[in-house]
């Protein structure tokens, strides 16, 4: 394990560029992991690592040690505890972070599965829930449209807490041509004439779910994409939900009547 003390280091700028650069981490190609469960989720998944770093705090945690026992010869560094916080991309650092390839994953053909598509979500939180949220439900496939957060961000990867490892995450799609031909229902939430209430819809079947930005909605070029409107009831004196909270409603709706027919 290399040790390095200096800001002036090559590997530290690297380190801190792909912290707080959108512009480095797609020029690179790469990101980071931050925290022992992400690092751990990664090598659960047989994600690949390229390298990891430690604080000197993270070296006295067992289960920091334990994660470095089980990179083998992956290149490590050392780093001071204040260079670690100068790297991390969080306000608390964990004490560990890995430097993971981000996928390049293909325009996805022939979709026929249930699949999740985000339009303009640009909070970092709500992203990486809704990430997490499908991958616990079962989804594989995610589309997101050009005015998404960057899917495999640090904050997004730590809301998501490994659910990125279980699902194809493709970004920057056009939606119309990806669900062109698309044999289920297309599905969005919201007011309007013809809408149904949620639990009053046969979910059974592949379902294509679009959910808009936290306040604009769905663009109009999505939102024409749907052949079908939805409505979460609310009987408490509240107008809407947050988008994560109205995905996560929907697809486990999906969970539970697929399992009452015995497809889950």
């Amino acid at each position: 394990m290399k040790a390095i003390s200096s800001r002036d280091n090559a590997n530290v700028k690297r380190l801190h560029a792909l912290a707080t650069s959108a512009r480095e981490r797609r020029s690179s190609g790469s990101t980071l992991l931050d925290g022992a469960h992400l690092v751990q989720a990664a090598l659960d998944a047989g994600w690949p690592l390229r390298e990891i770093a430690v604080s000197e705090q993270g070296l006295q945690r067992p289960e920091i040690g334990a994660i470095i026992a089980r990179c083998g010869a992956l290149p490590a560094l050392q780093l001071t505890d204040p260079l670690f916080a100068h790297v991390s991309p969080v306000d608390s650092p964990s004490g560990i972070l890995a430097v993971i390839d981000i996928p390049h994953a293909r325009m996805p053909k022939g979709l026929r599965e249930s699949v999740l598509v985000l339009d303009g979500v640009q909070d970092a939180g709500n992203l990486g829930t809704i990430l997490r949220t499908a991958a616990a439900a079962g989804l594989k496939e995610v589309l997101l449209t050009p005015g998404c957060a960057q899917a495999w961000s640090p904050r997004v990867l730590r809301a998501g807490m490994g659910g990125h490892f279980c699902l194809n995450i493709h970004e920057h799609v056009q939606v119309g041509e990806a669900l062109r031909g698309y044999p289920g229902q297309i599905l969005a939430t919201g007011l309007g004439a013809g809408a149904r209430e949620l639990y009053d819809c046969d979910l059974r079947g592949p379902v294509a779910w679009l959910f808009g930005a936290e306040g604009q909605g769905l663009s109009d070029e999505v939102a024409a994409l749907a052949n079908g409107l939805v409505v979460i009831p609310m009987p408490g004196a509240v107008e809407s939900l947050n988008v994560g909270a109205a995905a996560a409603i929907c697809l486990f709706e999906q969970v539970r009547q697929r399992r009452a027919d015995g497809r889950a």
